[in-house]
């Protein structure tokens, strides 16, 4: 515990800290601008005493509709000073579903875009209760009555007031992206993000003086601020890539421009990033790359070693309400290993259990569950789901996973996505895999469709290779022949132009089941 300033063990107390000893150290960099330690510290100072000015309190909650800037950083920090509780919200959303989250948290205070206004305006509109607002840029007009001016906020420099703050105490509620039902708010601790810090520092070999790590991943999601927490600890620089649609010419010039040593991308991102010819040669800065938040076929990592062979390729899985990561892939085992995502970092507990909660045998499939300092301490206003989720004392993932005898972890699939054909269970990554790695295929997700006789068969749809159309599914069988079991093989193909997926990458499977499987 502490009172904001020096002495504790969470993000508020590093920027404070680094802004005495390294003031005209470079904290953030944005679109070609710096922010040093000291003009970070003052700016979250200032805007702490701006929204505590406002009615906010210890223990409030401040809901955030910003895309990828540095006052998404400034305003996390600067609630969480005053013991607030930060609220970070897709900015995809849709109006309903954004005012859902704000209702649901009982924010009283929304920080957001001026990009955003128009959509801050109609989630302010639809709220039962008064939504005070501040936002970015020069006006706040569009974001309806009484929104404020951020930086007339900042400018009034008003001082916050001294909070103490205890490490359990709750940092963020960070909503899952809902792939299935309403989001639920996992709320997470100083605690927890100080356990992530640790985990990075030592997977991705944060140890020098000059690290500079690109925050690519949207800002509300926990990847994205999963990687600047370390970097905050430390006193190494975030550049931070604007939103918008990802641009592999614009990223590599990022890279190259701003010397990036560390960078985690989903994937789709990756995929994209490794197509063009320029890579290897414009990341030579790179000292880690990484990747999480879904499924990476052996097909990409190959070509990630192949594009950047003089670069770690650290994995790193987890989950939101794990704060994420829970499993590393460390440099020297990515290609001995290659489809695992690696073995359980040493903040947390793994098992590895049936539907009992019995532990399986190594090789064999079984929910992987959790315990340790980076675990949720539930989820915000849902007693029910918090329960559920810890059935037995141990958090319930819903990935299903396998352990080899040297205990690396391989994701088989979600436990929801399992396709039970004939009394069989086929696991949809397992099929993804082999799939992906036809030359015709750019992308391909697998799910279950109704069968007369089986219950249910594999469904692939398809993203076609430009200039292709997707193979039938024929040729897939073929294809698959001498790779999968044939109950496992696809009976029926859909062809696609883009996959659906969420803010984090994830496809939207359940999208997929009800246009496809019907």
């Amino acid at each position: 515990m502490s009172v904001n300033g020096w002495g504790g063990a969470h993000w508020v107390d590093h920027v404070a800290r680094h802004a005495y000893t390294r003031p005209g150290g470079i904290a953030l960099r944005f679109e070609g601008v710096s922010t040093t330690w000291a003009e970070l510290d003052r700016r979250v100072r200032a805007l702490a005493g701006g929204l505590h000015a406002r009615g906010v309190r210890q223990g409030d909650r401040v809901v955030m509709l910003m895309t990828n800037r540095p006052e998404f950083v400034e305003t996390v920090v600067a609630v969480n000073l005053l013991g607030a509780i930060a609220v970070p919200v897709n900015f995809r959303l849709s109006a309903a579903e954004a005012s859902y989250i704000v209702a649901d948290s009982g924010a009283r205070v929304m920080v957001a875009d001026s990009g955003l206004a128009p959509l801050a305006a109609t989630v302010r509109s639809i709220g039962e209760e008064p939504l005070a607002c501040l936002v970015t840029g020069e006006s706040a007009a569009e974001a309806g009555p009484d929104a404020e001016r951020y930086g007339d906020v900042l400018a009034e420099e008003a001082e916050p007031p001294s909070v103490r703050i205890d490490e359990r105490d709750t940092a963020l509620i960070m909503y899952t992206s809902g792939t299935t039902g309403r989001p639920k708010g996992a709320m997470l601790s100083h605690l927890n993000l100080l356990m992530q810090s640790f985990t990075l520092i030592r997977a991705w070999r944060l140890f020098g003086d000059d690290e500079i790590n690109l925050c690519a991943s949207p800002l509300f999601h926990i990847g994205a601020i999963g990687s600047v927490a370390p970097m905050l600890m430390v006193g190494a620089t975030t550049v931070i890539l604007p939103s918008g649609q990802f641009d592999a010419a614009a990223t590599l010039g990022l890279i190259e421009s701003e010397g990036v040593t560390s960078a985690f991308l989903v994937p789709a991102q990756w995929q994209v990033l490794c197509a063009g010819t320029s890579a290897s040669e414009r990341a030579r800065s790179l000292r880690t790359i990484s990747w999480g938040a879904a499924p990476a076929t052996v097909t990409l990592l190959e070509r990630m070693a192949e594009v950047f062979p003089h670069a770690s390729n650290v994995a790193v899985f987890g989950q939101t309400e794990m704060s994420p990561v829970t499993c590393a892939l460390e440099a020297q085992d990515a290609l001995r290993k290659i489809g695992s995502v690696g073995r359980p970092v040493a903040t947390v507990a793994v098992r590895v259990v049936d539907a009992d909660m019995k532990d399986v045998e190594p090789g064999e499939v079984g929910e992987i569950v959790y315990r340790g300092p980076s675990t949720m301490s539930g989820y915000w206003n849902n007693p029910e789901a918090t329960a559920e989720a810890f059935e037995g004392g141990w958090f319930h993932s819903g990935d299903l996973v396998r352990v080899d005898e040297e205990g690396f972890v391989y994701v088989v699939d979600r436990k929801k996505d399992m396709i039970i054909s004939g009394g069989e269970n086929i696991y949809c990554a397992e099929v993804e895999n082999v799939l992906a790695a036809h030359p015709e295929i750019a992308e391909v997700a697998v799910v279950g469709m109704p069968h007369e006789r089986w219950g249910e068969t594999p469904l692939a749809v398809v993203v076609p290779m430009p200039g292709w159309h997707a193979p039938t599914a024929a040729e897939l069988g073929e294809w698959c022949r001498d790779r999968l079991a044939s109950y496992k093989k696809p009976t029926a193909v859909a062809e696609i132009a883009e996959l659906p997926r969420n803010a984090s990458g994830k496809v939207l499977k359940h999208e997929l089941r009800a246009k496809y499987s019907g």
